[in-house]
């Protein structure tokens, strides 16, 4: 339950509108750095205790509080003058400042905690002038998990075009994804990483899907898409996360995506209802806030690397991303049936962009540098 009480808590500040924006956070060689930025210089007093670090600050902020995802920190609480970050199991140390506005970066301040191994001494061996020690575990820190969902493959290849076919798209994006934050750190499950489907069936094919993001261990759970419009001229890019479509929008994408058809219909029908059940529940809601985080992160993310026609962050029932108990959203990265986007969408640049859009969004969401 005391998951639970947190998830409430991080709801309740993401859906405040005076929530403080969430530190930066950056992990180096041989520390982790958690960065707030502050309306002005100010000095600080700086207490250690347990697992958390408490920084008093000499101006007034604004409220907030949230989890992190980085080696040695697991949390941060602003209340006041008051900004403390939890300390991670085995990390004890850390250091605090302020740094003045420089530039374009404001005043900020610092919290670095080090990275240190606990070590232990190596029974029965000879103690020279200093301990002989070594680490006491060899176990990896903790890393965020994210599941890249690479729509459709298989039976299924989604859209297809003069130019592309939709299974073949999301398929070479999602890795490229996956080898970005991988190579921060990131631990990334793949729903797919062929030209394959998880079930023939449809509907089991999307619950597989879902089912890899129903834990406490996943951050957030991405689906990736690619458009396709009544006309050549339809483009852009667009992103939603869960819940009901707004006043006088169709579900057409939504029955599309969930299998096309009879088929479609009928898991876009289930997956409404489920939002709507949702409506009453502080839990789901909290799920759904923090959906929004992401997809609104990741849509403007895609809009600065790709430069394409803005189309929105939107809500709709889509059946993939309608349970997992994490931050879930869908992106439709383009139209394959556009005489434009189509075949930008076959090339590998124009994909290493998506996924490098998609990969820093993430990141932000992550609070990871």
């Amino acid at each position: 339950m005391k998951s639970a009480a947190l998830f409430v808590c991080l709801a309740l500040s993401l859906l405040s509108p005076a929530a403080l924006a969430a530190p930066r956070v950056g992990v180096h060689d041989s520390f982790t750095r958690v960065v707030f930025p502050l309306p002005r210089a100010a000095a600080i007093s700086t207490s250690l205790g347990g697992q958390h670090v408490t920084v008093k600050v000499g101006v007034g902020l604004q409220p907030g509080r949230g989890q992190l995802h980085a080696v040695g920190v697991s949390a941060y609480a602003v209340k006041g003058r008051t900004v403390t970050v939890a300390l991670a199991p085995g990390y004890r140390k850390a250091t605090a400042k302020v740094l003045a506005a420089t530039g374009k970066e404001p005043a900020r301040l610092i919290i670095d905690v080090p990275r240190q191994q606990e070590t232990a001494q190596i029974k029965g061996a000879p103690r020279p002038h200093g301990a002989v020690i070594r680490p006491a575990s060899s176990r990896a820190a903790a890393r965020p998990r994210v599941v890249i969902d690479p729509g459709h493959g298989g039976v299924d290849p989604g859209m297809t075009s003069l130019w592309v076919r939709e299974e073949d798209v999301t398929l070479d994006v999602g890795l490229r994804v996956r080898d970005l934050l991988r190579a921060k750190g990131v631990d990334v499950v793949m729903t797919r990483d062929t030209d394959r489907h998880l079930s023939a069936d449809k509907a089991t094919d999307l619950d597989m899907r879902s089912n890899l993001a129903k834990t406490d261990k996943v951050a957030a759970y991405i689906s990736i898409h690619v458009n396709a419009g009544d006309s050549a001229g339809a483009e852009g890019i667009e992103t939603y996360y869960f819940g009901e479509p707004l006043s006088g929008s169709n579900r057409s994408l939504a029955v599309a995506e969930n299998g096309g058809g009879s088929v479609g219909r009928n898991l876009t029908r289930k997956a409404a209802d489920k939002a709507q059940s949702m409506l009453g529940d502080i839990l789901a809601q909290a799920k759904v806030a923090f959906s929004r985080q992401l997809a609104q992160k990741v849509q403007h993310s895609l809009l600065a690397t790709t430069g394409a026609a803005n189309r929105g962050v939107h809500t709709d029932a889509f059946y993939v991303i309608r349970d997992p108990r994490t931050a879930a959203i869908l992106t439709e990265i383009g139209f394959g049936s556009s005489q434009r986007e189509g075949p930008l969408l076959a090339t590998p640049a124009y994909r290493a962009k998506i996924a490098r859009g998609i990969a820093q969004a993430i990141l932000d969401f992550l609070h990871i540098d």
